[in-house]
């Protein structure tokens, strides 16, 4: 706990001196590493948007009976989420205490304040397609409900996930994750941006620039190591989605 409170004052100090400067962190399952929260917890949401980022990142799955709820892998503690129920997966709990979050109880959680956005990962389903693409429909009909358009942003590895947001919502903002498409591609299927590890853009080194030119975002994940958050910062990438933020802030204030 000391270490999640030195980092929340770091952080804020940081920012703070670089807020003349585009704010581009983007906690990565939220603020966990230093806080020794669980991933993609309420908790760990909140202590991020404590910390004054950007944005923060969690990850969406599809039950069986079609709850969105909030954990990264396809398991929750042993329990396979695509073929369990909600109620099942309540049997088990994050150390915290927290039970696997719905999706819209989250939500719910981060539309509380305007600053932070939240940064959706719709998952992609192992069942198949057909169910990925309801999580897709299903995403956008809750977000419509809970009038958290202007807040959320989408991110996805399945690209007809991708183009189905867009089709139920054109204003929708989505980024895609995968790495395999260029950014006229992009720009084609009306994407707000790429999203790819920072690996792709070193092998495809004319893309960052190129997705400049289109006027589309550049993310980067998941960015720990200082050297490759510089690289990135030198040719001004839009975001970098990384698990240590305030590693992140220091770097911005030493620019500055």
């Amino acid at each position: 706990m000391k270490h999640f409170v030195l980092g929340i004052l770091i952080l804020g100090a940081s920012l703070s001196t670089a807020s003349a400067q585009k704010n581009p962190i983007i906690a990565h399952r939220g603020a966990w590493k230093n806080t020794e929260l669980p991933q993609n917890s309420i908790a760990s949401l909140n202590a991020a948007i404590s910390e004054g980022v950007f944005g923060s990142e969690f990850d969406i799955h599809l039950t069986k009976d079609d709850i969105l709820v909030v954990n990264h892998d396809n398991d929750f503690y042993g329990i396979d989420i695509a073929t369990a129920t909600y109620q099942e997966l309540l049997a088990k709990k994050h150390p915290n205490g927290e039970s696997i979050p719905t999706a819209e109880d989250f939500l719910k959680e981060g539309l509380k304040q305007k600053k932070t956005k939240l940064i959706y990962e719709l998952k992609t389903n192992r069942l198949g397609l057909e169910r990925t693409l309801l999580a897709a429909q299903k995403s956008v009909e809750l977000v419509k409900k809970l009038k958290g358009e202007k807040m959320i942003e989408y991110i996805a590895f399945d690209y007809d996930a991708c183009k189905k947001i867009v089709e139920l919502n054109p204003k929708a903002k989505v980024h895609y994750l995968t790495g395999n498409k260029s950014p006229q591609e992009l720009k084609a299927d009306k994407m707000a941006g790429a999203d790819y590890h920072f690996s792709v853009y070193k092998k495809n080194p004319t893309w960052i620039a190129e997705l400049q030119k289109l006027k589309l975002k550049v993310n980067a994940w998941t960015v720990n190591e200082e050297a490759e958050m510089k690289n990135l910062l030198d040719q001004k990438v839009d975001y970098i989605t990384t698990d240590n933020p305030e590693l992140l802030a220091e770097l911005l204030k030493v620019k500055k």
